[in-house]
Order: structure tokens, then sequence, then C-alpha cells
């Protein structure tokens, strides 16, 4: 199929009649609706473009933030409601009979390569429409936040316009699926330019639409590299959410939590209070990676440098994980990190708070696979090294069964890497957080997802009580 170029759509939308509102664009310039202007016949859709720069203008039309900042998702609601209450009343008497009005808006901070940036000044933005689907009807919003990938300020300002103009055509466009939005974001922005990391839809016209499976979508396209979901199943933007944190994280399937992963991370707790004392309390991450949501459980082949068939996701599964684990009050992370020094790095981005990683004593052999780190320069020494620091530990729980229980004590690398190993532990980068006295033997998921499906009730007594209630008043986990 022949994409449409960004100018041909533009000018699509420029020549239907029933379209119109206006473009406010704060920070990078009027990258939109340049792409309109260009396309010709701007006046039919175009009723007025806004660019307000200086500070004190900015806050004169749309009021102060409390947080000081502007680019940020509050100001660019402000921006949404402002601009379209104005158009509404100045020209619903004259045309609303049959004009389906938006209002465009996006706060952005672009920077060109060797420009010193910090997290105020980030080369990212907030981008949204607020939009009618037919005359008369009530509003719809897509909001998105985006990170720009470009080296250089005018190369991020093309990339941004090139998304607006999709954002305007997908809003009007016939969307009915996630997988279908996304895609349509997508058009004419070649990989690596660009990073959504995300999305968030309301309204009547949107309403089949799931938020959840859409951000999942993100990570399923390479559009970000993970998305996150709060206590409530809110959707988060990453860097607002964990700026200035410090994190216990452990990764799993989680179909369903059970009392064994909560014990690990009350233990892991208690282990980082002691190790970092006087640090802010630390927020609990679980994660599930792309590999643990697909059916096959073999992983996507990208990170572990190993081939892989594509495996489907069943959706219904990842949404009801995503609601157990929010029942217990935690944030959940989506990624595609195969290996924890990725996930570390990602983190890093917005934090440089100390943080530990949760990991079974089992597992410790995959930790020191040389295998999977053989894409990098340094191989298992430079993956670890960008692991393992003084502000990032590793945790290690017992694996404990019927007949025998492991720690990091009984585990023995290579001979090649056992000085290595040493190393690690010796700094104690790398440190059991209980013995195996002090645990009793670790319940998986898979054994509680059987009894769950045989309708045996004895499942009830490995999941927390929340989560059990949510579980059997909602029937979830059940087989499709």
């Amino acid at each position: 199929m022949i994409q449409q170029s960004t100018l041909a759509k533009a000018l699509e939308i420029n020549a239907d009649p029933k379209i119109y509102g206006t473009f406010a664009e704060i920070g990078a310039g009027q990258e939109v609706a340049r792409f309109f202007f260009q396309a010709g016949r701007a006046s039919q859709t175009i009723a007025k473009t806004i660019s307000a720069y200086d500070m004190v203008f900015s806050d004169e039309i749309y009021g102060k933030e409390s947080s000081g900042r502007y680019v940020c998702e509050s100001r660019l609601l402000k921006m949404l409601d402002k601009e379209y209450k104005l158009l509404r009343r100045r020209l619903t008497e004259e045309r609303g009979d049959r004009t389906q009005f938006f209002a465009f808006a996006n706060t952005v901070s672009t920077g060109s390569q060797g420009e010193k940036m910090t997290r105020q000044k980030m080369t990212h933005g907030w981008m949204g429409i607020r939009f009618q689907h037919q005359p008369g009807s009530e509003p719809n919003d897509i909001i998105l936040h985006v990170r720009l990938l470009d080296k250089y300020r005018l190369q991020q300002q093309e990339v941004l316009g090139i998304l607006g103009v999709n954002l305007v055509a997908t809003a009007f466009g016939k969307i009915e699926q996630h997988a279908q939005l996304v895609e349509s974001l997508q058009a004419n922005i070649k990989e690596g330019k660009l990073a959504v990391d995300m999305i968030r839809v309301s309204g009547p016209f949107l309403q089949k639409i799931n938020n959840h499976l859409l951000n999942l979508e993100l990570v399923k396209r390479n559009l970000t590299e993970a998305v996150l979901f709060g206590p409530d199943q809110s959707i988060l933007n990453i860097s607002d959410a964990f700026f200035d944190q410090s994190f216990v994280i452990q990764r799993g399937q989680f179909r369903p939590v059970t009392l064994s992963h909560l014990d690990l991370v009350e233990k892991g707790v208690r282990q980082f209070k002691k190790e970092f004392p006087g640090t802010k309390p630390p927020k609990i991450l679980f994660e599930i990676t792309m590999h643990n949501l697909q059916e096959s459980g073999k992983a996507s082949g990208k990170e572990s440098g190993k081939e892989s068939e594509k495996k489907e996701i069943n959706e219904k599964d990842f949404l009801d994980r995503v609601r157990t684990l929010g029942s217990l009050g935690h944030y959940t992370l989506v990624s595609h990190f195969f290996l924890f020094f990725r996930l570390k790095r990602f983190l890093r981005q917005f934090t440089a708070q100390p943080m530990a990683l949760i990991l079974g004593a089992i597992h410790l052999e995959k930790v020191f696979d040389e295998t999977h780190y053989q894409d990098l320069e340094g191989g298992i020494l430079e993956g670890l090294g960008k692991l393992l620091d003084e502000k990032t530990h590793l945790y290690i729980y017992p694996s404990k069964d019927e007949k025998s229980c492991q720690t990091s004590k009984t585990f023995f690398p290579k001979a090649q890497l056992l000085k290595l190993y040493q190393y690690f532990t010796e700094n104690r980068f790398l440190v059991d957080m209980a013995e195996c006295d002090e645990i009793d033997e670790f319940i998986h998921s898979e054994k509680v997802l059987k009894l769950l499906q045989k309708k045996n009730s004895d499942w009830k007594k490995f999941v927390p009580e929340k989560a059990a209630q949510l579980i059997q008043s909602e029937n979830l986990f059940s087989k499709r």
C-alpha cells in the first residue's frame, strides 16, 4: 500500500469544508500549522494559529502552572480547553450545524546535540487534539507525550510537524481499533526519529478504544521502550512519575500475582532501607517484559540476539495482569528489556536515586550467561558493568522447593567469571536479601493459574486478598 505524503494528507483535510479549527503551538515553532499552509486551501481549515513564546504572554493566555513548567501535560490541557471553548463561543452560531470543530495544541522543547540538556531542557513535548466527530457532538481528546530522537533541532521540528499532521488526520479518519490509531500516527516517520511513550484517548467517538491496549501497541511497534500504568490503572508519563524516585523492581509474569511476589518486594524494601538509609522510601515497580507477555514465552529476538518467531499476545490476559497488580496499589511497567542493564539505563534517564532489582537465585545463571551479551563490544564485562554499581544492586531471593534451596552463596559461575562474580558480591552490589530458613517455598504463578482454571478454590490461598476478590468477581484469567 502506497503511503500518502504529509502534504497530501494536509491538503485532503484542507479540502474538507466540515473540518475547521485552531492551532496553538509553543516552543518549537508552528511546525504543524506550516504543513497546512504549504499544502494550500488552508483558509478552509484554519481559523487561527498562535504561538505564545514569551512566558508572560503564555501565562496571561492560559494561566500559570503550579510547577512553573511549560512543557507539561497540564499546560497542554489548558491550551486545548481555552482554544476549543473560544472557537465554539465565537463560531457555533455562524457554522456550528455544519462544522466539526477542533483545537490542536503542542508544547515542545527542542535542542541540538552539544547543547547542555537538563530535565527542564529535554527534547520532548506534549501534543493533543480536541475534536468533534460530527457537527454538534461532544468533543474527543487524543493526548500524547513524545521524545524527539534526532540530533539536531531542524530535524526534530520536521518530525514534529509530520506527527502533528498525522494526529489531525487520525482524529478525522475512520479509526476503530488501537492498532489502527498507532499505525496512523506513525505514518511517514522513520524508525529512530521519535518515541511516543504515552498516549491517552477519551470521548464518545473513541470509547471503544482501550487505553491500556493502545499503550501496549506503542511497545509492540517499537515506538517506545516501555509504558507505565499507575496504581489506579491510569496511563502515566514515565519521566514525570519517576523523576528523582528510588525503586525496588520485580520482574515476572504475574498471571496472577501471588503472595510470594509480595513477600519478595516486602523483603526487598527492608533490605533497601538497610543499604540506603536516609533515602526516600522506594516505589515498588512490577515489570512485565514483552517476552513474558508472548504466549510462547520466547523472546522477540531483538534484545537476546537470538532468532525467534513473532508470537501473538493475549490482550485479555495482559489486561487481567494490569488490573490485578493495580489493585494492590503498585506501578506496572511493560517493557522491551530482555536484559536488566537496559532497564537500568532506561530508568537512569529519569532518576539518579538508588534502585534495586529482585532476582530469584535460580536465575543467576542467566545473568552470568555470556551469550546474552554478544552484541556488546565489551561482552559480559560491559553488560554487568552497566548494570551494577554503588546505586544499583541486585537482591537475590532464595529459590526454595521441597528438595533444595539456592542462594547467591550456592551459585558458582564458570571459572573465567568467578573473579567477576566475587567483585560484585564483595562490593555488595549483589546481595542475598533473605536466608533459606526465613522463607517458605515460592509459589509460582503457573501453579495458581492451573488451580484457578480448574476451578479449584485452593488458588485463593496463594493470592493477595484484594487481587483474589477482583479475579473472582470479574472472572479474570479464565480460559479463552
